[in-house]
């Protein structure tokens, strides 16, 4: 995103929509910090700005995966699906894709207000694949890792996002020492991490990942995305 600075009155309405804090302002002008922006386009369509000095640029490889990881509205090719990419396993009663006796995994790298940079996500990529996971090919970013090594291209390592989420799926054996490597690659980052853990639900009605996560004294907080079976016909 860009701001003519013709256009631009320095009246500061933009300042607080930025959602990584790369506007600033030089000699009474605001002015993107062109590192620092994701490309998102909320300075622009939230429409604060009375001169409408904003315009988004064309976006060339590698600068263009900014947008396709913070820009809400865009649209991924490889799934049709808009916003950070996967629909994780929030349908999972009308996809299947988590089946009984596994676990699906996403772990987001970075948050609107913090970012992170694509080489944050390839530590997280390297060390999963080193684990042989599985990475979930519905999730765009799973496109540009290697499957084998982990490695994204290294032509966007320096691009910033707001953030990406990673979606492998492992056997639920393989859960508390995914969750550990997952922990310590975070603590090499310079950005934040979530991660999400899913099951199908027991015979029983209970919640796999719960008692996994219980019985080893893992903290967690239940906060459930609950498939109700609305989407039948049901997958085993």
């Amino acid at each position: 995103m860009l701001i003519d600075q013709e256009k631009c009155i320095g009246c500061k309405r933009c300042l607080p929509y930025c959602t990584s804090h790369a506007i600033y302002f030089k000699d009474n002008k605001a002015v993107i910090d062109l590192d620092e922006c994701t490309e998102c386009g909320v300075c622009f369509r939230v429409g604060v700005c009375p001169t409408k000095a904003f315009y988004q640029q064309p976006l060339a490889w590698p600068r263009s995966v900014r947008a396709i990881y913070s820009d809400p509205l865009n649209v991924h090719k490889e799934t049709g699906l808009a916003g950070r990419g996967t629909e994780e396993i929030k349908t999972n009663d009308v996809t299947g894709r988590v089946k009984h006796g596994f676990i699906g995994i996403a772990v987001e790298v970075g948050r609107p207000g913090v970012g992170a940079r694509m080489r944050d996500l390839e530590k997280m990529s390297l060390a999963l694949a080193k684990a042989k996971v599985y990475f979930e090919p519905k999730n765009p970013l799973t496109n540009l890792i290697d499957k084998e090594t982990g490695k994204l291209p290294p032509e966007i390592l320096n691009e910033k996002v707001l953030s990406a989420i990673i979606e492998i799926t492992v056997p639920k054996e393989r859960l508390l020492e995914i969750i550990k490597i997952i922990q310590e690659t975070g603590e090499t980052m310079d950005t934040v991490f979530s991660l999400g853990a899913a099951s199908r639900l027991d015979s029983d009605g209970k919640w796999e990942v719960e008692k996994l996560l219980s019985a080893a004294g893992v903290y967690y907080r239940p906060n459930a995305k609950i498939n109700v079976g609305l989407g039948r016909p049901l997958i085993p």
